[in-house]
């Protein structure tokens, strides 16, 4: 199944049902009015949705309406708690090789986690804003998951069949801020700005077999003003997003309607790019002793989507302009 959520001019959207081809929707308010609120009674409402899905997939509903992604905005607007992971080790190894970083004792025993700014997501064709070249305007393409209620002392597996969506997003950051709040100990605030996600959020089957041990096993594909930068695998993961969830949940309840997110995703072959702007500098560190891609400046387009490998359709696709905002002083 694959839902969105319809900018109706109101903070959460109205639910619509998507075609699996991405090519029409449908209003499904009569069932439930939000996607919040969808997960927060996914038992009850799911059974409908899924009918209207099949309807609409087989052109048996009427009330349908052209799929648009301007018109939609992220499939969750705003979250009741976003955590985003770092589950791709290599990540965080380039970063440590380029710049000279000790490691970070126990990365492979227990995930790296943050917790974002939920209560704001961008749509995917909303304008990154940019304050001023110091700020190092970076895009993260990442995979993330919704679940409904995970009780405290969730164990990894069974954290797995609280996993009701799988999503696709950028996770804006500004690379200039991140040094400082790290060595705070207290997590990111200024170096992680409102991320914006993929149209359309999908239950774990449409995956098909690219969904299993708890990862995306498809690639994710990222373009810079047109440019392919990045094709890595999500399958990578080094922490699947059960243990995610577990590592979250392992003192506290997670309530319906939380994110949890990827990190950036990284791989092995060198050759596939980089899912962010920050791991190919640290390539042309480790490669040229100097960085040589400079950070995003006002103008640029960044696209990310992440198809099936038959080339289908899944999350749709982000595109977004770097836009100076008038809303900041330099």
């Amino acid at each position: 199944m694959k839902l969105a959520t319809r900018n109706n001019g109101e903070r959460d959207g109205l639910l619509v049902v998507v075609s699996r081809n991405l090519q029409h929707i449908a209003d499904a308010d009569d069932i439930v009015g939000t996607l919040q609120q969808a997960i927060e009674n996914w038992d009850s409402v799911s059974p409908e949705l899924n009918e209207r899905y099949q309807a609409l997939n087989d052109n048996r509903w009427p009330a349908v309406q052209p799929f648009d992604a301007r018109k939609l905005l992220a499939p969750l607007p705003r979250a009741w708690q976003w955590l985003d992971g770092s589950a791709f080790l290599r990540h965080g190894e380039r970063m440590q090789q380029a710049f000279n970083l000790p490691p970070i004792e126990g990365a492979e025993r227990t995930p790296l986690m943050y917790q974002g700014s939920g209560d704001d997501f961008l749509a995917p064709h909303d304008d990154i804003p940019w304050r001023n070249a110091a700020d190092g305007l970076d895009f993260e393409g990442e995979f993330a998951v919704l679940v409904d209620d995970v009780p405290q002392g969730c164990g990894a597996q069974q954290a797995l069949a609280h996993i009701r969506l799988i999503l696709q997003l950028n996770d804006i950051s500004l690379r200039a801020f991140a040094p400082r709040e790290m060595k705070t100990g207290f997590g990111f605030i200024q170096a992680k700005p409102s991320s914006s996600f993929a149209p359309v959020a999908v239950t774990p089957d449409e995956l098909g077999d690219a969904w299993r041990a708890g990862r995306v096993h498809l690639p994710l594909n990222i373009e810079r003003n047109g440019v392919r930068v990045g094709r890595q695998e999500g399958g990578e993961m080094y922490f699947h997003f059960g243990e995610l969830i577990a590592h979250a949940a392992m003192t506290r309840r997670l309530r319906s309607g939380t994110l949890v997110g990827s990190g950036t995703v990284a791989g092995a072959d060198t050759a596939a790019g980089a899912s962010c702007i920050a791991e190919m500098r640290a390539l042309e560190m480790l490669a040229h002793g100097e960085p040589r891609t400079p950070f995003l400046q006002p103008g640029e387009w960044v696209r990310m989507e992440a198809c099936t490998r038959q080339g289908l359709p899944l999350f749709g696709a982000i595109e977004q302009q770097v836009v100076k905002s008038d809303k900041f002083e330099e």
